[in-house]
């Protein structure tokens, strides 16, 4: 029988992540839910993707007030968790939760995160969670003492999130007259965006046939990222985009100065992944233009377990 759980969506990747574990599992599970655009849109087009569960919509504690905010969510969340008969909760990055469960006495409490930048989350991980879920390629030297200071149970796991979700792509096989591009550029106003954001002029773009899918302008998709085989490139300032569009063969630029664990793997899996942290996006935007013209399939016997290895953490995956 599904452990009664409850699963924390506060990002669009989450969605896409966590989809069929929650098909998979308790009709007794509460999915709390971050009020955010792109968060929204996935959840309101997810008829037949996402079982109808109790829904709890908290707060995005960010900007002006984001303690008073952070504050409000722990309180909701504790509300519904006390006496509810969940077993367990898993979020991803998004901490708050597992210290309403822990005052909820909810007995499992699961930190997963493949962002070691996200301190804030950690300190409040540290203190309320039971079980810590890193990818193998975690680089604890800049997580701020999170897994070295952890006294609860450690798993691990090969590969990166949207390996659960998404498989491997057939891309086109020639090069559209302009190239066809993905585009995708951050607002800000993330935990971690002031520092990341690097600006790329429009005149990066010149010569390219482009299709945006910038935040807070684009009605999110439960298909795009699957759907970005069908592009020659993409150009991202969202390591998440990066991931996704790479893993499936996908030639990225990433223009950001974000450092992540899965970044650096991405490169030492040898995918098709430029990096431009500021200092040339020309001379980068040069490079992967080259890049796009190297076709090549990434093989499917090379995806890492990483949804079997989750199954026996979670239970039932559900594929669609």
């Amino acid at each position: 029988m599904a452990v009664a759980t409850c699963w924390v969506l506060d990002h669009p990747a989450h969605l896409q992540i966590l989809a069929g574990f929650i098909r998979g599992g308790s009709t007794s599970d509460i999915l709390v839910v971050t009020e955010r655009s792109e968060v929204r849109s996935l959840f309101e087009s997810s008829e037949g993707i996402l079982p109808r569960r109790q829904t709890i919509w908290v707060s995005r504690p960010v900007g002006t007030g984001r303690t008073l905010k952070a504050g409000g969510r722990l309180l909701a969340v504790r509300k519904q968790l006390k006496g509810s008969g969940i077993k367990r909760v898993v979020v991803i990055g998004a901490a708050i939760e597992l210290w309403a469960a822990r005052k909820a006495g909810v007995p499992e409490r699961w930190y997963i995160s493949d962002t070691e930048v996200n301190h804030t989350a950690h300190e409040i991980a540290l203190k309320n969670a039971t079980h810590l879920l890193l990818p193998q390629h975690w680089k604890d030297e800049i997580d701020g003492g999170l897994l070295s200071r952890f006294k609860g149970e450690v798993h691990r796991y090969d590969g990166l999130h949207p390996h659960i979700h998404l498989h491997p792509g057939l891309r086109p096989q020639q090069v559209s007259e302009p190239p066809r591009v993905m585009v995708r550029r951050l607002k800000g106003g993330g935990i971690h965006d002031e520092e990341e954001i690097i600006d790329f002029p429009d005149s990066v773009l010149d010569g390219l046939q482009v299709s945006f899918a910038d935040e807070g302008e684009f009605e999110a998709s439960w298909r795009l990222p699957s759907s970005l085989c069908a592009f020659d490139g993409v150009i991202t300032q969202s390591v998440t985009l990066a991931s996704e569009a790479a893993i499936q063969g996908v030639p990225t630029l990433l223009i950001s100065k974000a450092e992540r664990g899965f970044i650096d793997e991405l490169q030492r899996m040898g995918l098709p992944i430029h990096i431009e942290r500021g200092d040339s996006v020309e001379k980068s935007l040069a490079e992967w233009m080259t890049g796009i013209h190297l076709h090549d399939t990434v093989d499917s016997k090379e995806w890492p377990p990483i949804r079997e290895q989750w199954v026996e953490l979670f239970g039932e995956y559900v594929d669609i």
